[in-house]
């Protein structure tokens, strides 16, 4: 009976702390499996003397791809982990972003178009997290959010009040 009771306190005590791990996300697990593919449409650019306006940030050319593409409500409330690059909203005098936009590739809503709403989490941070350079990809981790919110680069799909904010680093020998 004590080796029952036992097994059952450690199986137990082993459960709550894995459950206590964020779920790993990848990028397409947040777009719902019966989604209708994004199609990319490029403008023509026969006229290149509007070239400039469609390279500049404001241009055609930047417009969101699908500002309303649909999101897995499943997620909502879920404590995630999951990758992506910095586009900063907002940051302290001291230069810390304390609000910013993650995204699954480099690049994102600055220099090429906003992807699709359900690749876009807002995300929230009241430490805020020290830049030393864009192209440093991050972990982020914390309650996911199934809530739309706009910004002045883009729609996100997701919200995330996050309570890890660290280097993503692949693993030795990738």
């Amino acid at each position: 009976m004590l080796r029952t009771a036992l097994g059952a306190l450690i199986l137990a005590m082993s459960t709550s702390l894995w459950a206590a791990e964020p779920r790993e996300l990848t990028w397409s697990e947040l777009i719902p499996p019966n989604a209708p593919p994004v199609v990319r449409q490029m403008a023509p650019m026969h006229d290149l003397s509007q070239l400039g306006d469609t390279l500049s940030e404001s241009g055609p050319g930047m417009k969101q791809l699908s500002p309303a593409a649909p999101v897995v409500k499943a997620l909502d409330g879920v404590d995630v982990k999951l990758p992506g690059y910095i586009v900063p909203l907002d940051a302290t005098d001291e230069g810390r972003v304390t609000e910013f936009l993650l995204v699954p590739y480099f690049g994102a809503c600055i220099h090429v178009p906003p992807p699709p709403s359900n690749q876009i989490v807002h995300i929230t941070t009241e430490l805020g997290v020290k830049l030393d350079t864009l192209y440093q990809p991050f972990w982020v981790e914390g309650p996911l959010k199934v809530e739309q919110s706009t910004s002045e680069l883009a729609d996100a799909g997701y919200q995330m009040s996050a309570q890890k904010i660290y280097p993503y680093e692949l693993p030795e020998g990738e």
